[in-house]
């Protein structure tokens, strides 16, 4: 049984990483947000934001992952703050034009898991 929960959150976080950020996204509901945030395992939901750290050997590795995620973020227009160290970089995901969470930044964090696996 938690083998075929695992395996839909992993299908789940794929459908998630394949999908696009869309302008003018609304803040999820609660149900919305639940069901997401168990899909994105190590987020934390924090003062109206999505947050994980993802740490790395070492500097050159940070970076490299610091920049592909520049590159995503750049590509679906959708941007984190960011929190750079030696081996690690906490990533933290709001949509501040609607007040918090929405689908773009579930998206954008899925795309942050998959760069990282």
């Amino acid at each position: 049984m938690a083998q075929t929960t695992q395996s839909q959150s992993s299908s789940m976080l794929l459908a998630l990483a394949a999908m696009s950020c869309r302008e003018g996204a609304p803040k999820l509901t609660a149900e919305e947000h639940g069901t997401h945030m168990a899909t994105l395992t190590g987020w934390q939901f924090n003062n109206d934001r999505i947050e994980k750290t993802f740490s790395f050997a070492n500097y050159y590795e940070t970076m490299a992952f610091v920049n592909a995620l520049a590159w995503i973020s750049h590509r679906e227009d959708h941007h984190p703050d960011l929190a750079v160290h030696y081996n690690r970089c906490a990533v933290a995901y709001s949509t501040h034009s609607a007040g918090g969470v929405t689908i773009n930044d579930v998206i954008c964090a899925a795309k942050a898991e998959r760069l990282y696996a």
